[in-house]
């Protein structure tokens, strides 16, 4: 969790970047809402990490301490190969799972919900799916490989994907592409289009895909999204709004086979299910809600001041050194949640927006107050500075509202 957070900073350099490029060359590949949903989800993603790391690395943990088959694996290149190797078997397993089982498709689906494709999109991840790839990784506690260098590996496999979420890279050198996964292998994986769809989960490699029939080369245009697209820039609903739908395709299900058919079976499978609408790119239309250049620009400042707080912020709670308690972190996370919360709304134009933001400015500065108290990290000046802050932007929502 820490390595990854550690390089927040260079995925924001990165995503710099390729807005640079993607505003010189006017192509287009970013929209303020969905990049904020998308670095929203991540910041979501992290902060529920630091809260389930406790049972998913602790079992991996406990395995390897109590119940590993090899007892002393050499520390060397071999190591750190098959290591390497099995890491991304699992991931392969997992990952092809999530898309083919229905229960594990609502912990992952988050990730593919963006109908953009570029680096904040790699950021979007679900705020469950922690809850269940772990398991997958057991068989390597039971082997004998050591918590460390797992830890380190799995990290530098994720940090990998990153860089595969971009339209700016055509194709690598076809080596490369042969065993690597790509931008190119990766936009497929991210298509709704029938010849793409449930292909190339590899994280780092593409040959798992080869060898098990699931691989697809990049033929044609991808349409980006689910078939089911969720319309919404609030991350809150983007979370759970697939699990609602499985509830009650589960309760509403006839007997108990079909009840956990709905649990088993591809995702969104329904008994006597009618023929699926035809595939028809040029019917496909991008969700989007128009919001003024005022409320874009608020947005766009207030959501600045929450990924700088957010970086602070996950330092604090996942520092070990100074641990804070439970339902400390649980103040601080609640707060940060709660304001992705807002920006959703606000992007989605909603009525009630203004009042739930209104709320969110005046706790802003009493939560910083309380962080101020419990940690170092966050100076007790940073109250007033953000308290000016809160005050100025609740008499600019109120102006603006009344001139609307």
């Amino acid at each position: 969790m820490q390595y990854i957070v550690y390089a927040i900073p260079a995925f924001f350099i990165l995503i710099g970047v390729e807005l640079l490029i993607d505003r010189l060359k006017k192509t287009g590949y970013y929209r303020l809402n969905d990049a904020v949903t998308n670095i929203s989800l991540g910041i979501g993603s992290q902060l529920a990490g630091l809260f389930i790391k406790g049972l998913t690395l602790g079992v991996y943990i406990y395995i390897y301490k109590n119940h590993r088959i090899i007892q002393d694996i050499p520390q060397n290149a071999l190591t750190v190969f098959l290591l390497f190797i099995g890491i991304d078997f699992f991931y392969y397993w997992f990952h092809r799972l999530a898309h083919e089982i229905g229960v594990l498709w609502g912990s992952h689906v988050v990730h593919h919900q963006s109908e953009e494709y570029n680096f904040s999109v790699a950021l979007r991840q679900s705020w469950s799916q922690g809850m269940f790839s772990w398991v997958f990784y057991l068989p390597l506690a039971f082997i004998g490989f050591s918590v460390e260098l797992f830890v380190l590996i799995y990290a530098l496999q994720t940090l990998y994907q990153f860089w595969i979420h971009t339209k700016l890279i055509h194709k690598m050198p076809a080596p490369f592409e042969y065993v690597f996964n790509t931008p190119s292998h990766h936009r497929v994986h991210h298509g709704q289009n029938p010849l793409y769809i449930d292909r190339n989960h590899g994280g780092t490699l593409i040959i798992f895909d080869r060898l098990f029939g699931t691989f697809q080369e990049e033929l044609e245009p991808v349409v980006y999204g689910i078939t089911q697209p969720a319309n919404s820039w609030n991350p809150l609903w983007l979370n759970i709004e697939y699990w609602i739908d499985w509830y009650h395709n589960f309760i509403n299900a006839d007997g108990i086979i079909n009840k956990l058919k709905t649990i088993y079976k591809y995702p969104g499978w329904k008994a006597n299910q009618s023929d699926i609408k035809a595939f028809n790119p040029a019917e496909i239309k991008k969700f989007d809600v128009f919001v003024s250049k005022k409320m874009n620009t608020y947005v766009l400042i207030h959501f600045v001041i929450i990924l700088l707080l957010s970086s602070v912020l996950l330092n604090i709670l996942g520092s070990e050194n100074m641990p804070l308690l439970l339902y400390q972190k649980s103040i601080i996370a609640s707060f940060l949640i709660y304001s992705l919360f807002s920006i959703g709304i606000i992007l989605e134009n909603k009525k009630w927006s203004l009042f739930v933001e209104l709320i969110r400015l005046l706790l802003f500065p009493v939560v910083l107050f309380y962080i101020s108290q419990i940690s170092t990290q966050v100076p007790f000046y940073m109250t007033y500075v953000f308290g000016a802050v809160s005050l100025f932007s609740m008499l600019f929502l109120i102006l603006n509202r009344k001139k609307e």
